[in-house]
């Protein structure tokens, strides 16, 4: 997703749901209608549940934000960089991305291109990435902040092979949301939905990217001489 437009409060709630992954879930904590009521501009919706719009705008814009990894990082930074941008970022999109894809399998049943299996392949992946996120966060990552050790190859050739079955992961989410294109006519909860399976291949492609190629090599390099 392109940042270049920051969303306004003249927008309505359904260009924003489509257009910002993760919005569903702030309108739908606040209980404003980005569905059937997805006409209607922020600033009214705000306002017909005396809400504050600026407060809301705050919370929208933050899921625009993509703050890049630090420049020739240490591994304190670089690690914390990925548990806040990466880790504590698929905890919050992937319950969201099921909740939609079930109601969509649900309310469109009949229809030819309704992603049938795409709830249920978004909880597989999500089940095998809370538990490769636990094992970083619990066994690999604090052995890298210690300095790391000759031992410490074999977490990483670990974390490398469970990345490549993400990478498979993806190539079936991509089929079964149809490249991540939403039907003409479709739903803004569909359109949402593709919109946030395409941000979440994204985010977990530059996730395993930054472990891959700039936090992992400076601690197998010393194991090759």
């Amino acid at each position: 997703m392109s940042n270049s437009s920051i969303a306004q409060p003249e927008q309505s709630l359904g260009s924003l749901a489509v257009q910002i992954p993760g919005a569903t879930a702030v309108f739908r904590k606040l209980k404003l209608d980005f569905c059937c009521g997805g006409q209607q501009s922020l600033n009214d919706a705000c306002a017909s549940k005396q809400l504050d719009v600026n407060t809301v705008l705050d919370e929208i814009r933050a899921l625009q934000e993509q703050s890049p990894p630090p420049d020739a990082p240490d591994t304190t930074s670089l690690i914390a960089h990925i548990l806040q941008r990466f880790h504590e970022v698929h905890r919050q999109q992937l319950p969201e991305l099921i909740r939609m894809a079930r109601r969509v399998e649900a309310v469109h049943r009949e229809h030819p291109d309704v992603p049938r299996g795409l709830a249920d392949h978004l909880e597989d992946m999500e089940e095998e990435l809370l538990e490769h996120m636990a094992k970083e966060e619990q066994i690999l990552f604090p052995m890298l902040l210690a300095g790391g050790n000759p031992m410490v190859v074999h977490p990483i050739g670990m974390m490398r092979h469970e990345h490549l079955g993400h990478g498979a992961q993806l190539e079936k989410l991509a089929a079964l949301a149809r490249q991540h294109k939403a039907p003409a006519g479709a739903c803004n909860t569909w359109r949402a939905l593709y919109a946030g399976t395409a941000r979440l291949t994204d985010d977990l492609i530059e996730h395993i990217h930054l472990e891959n190629n700039r936090l992992f090599p400076a601690f197998e390099r010393p194991a090759q001489h």
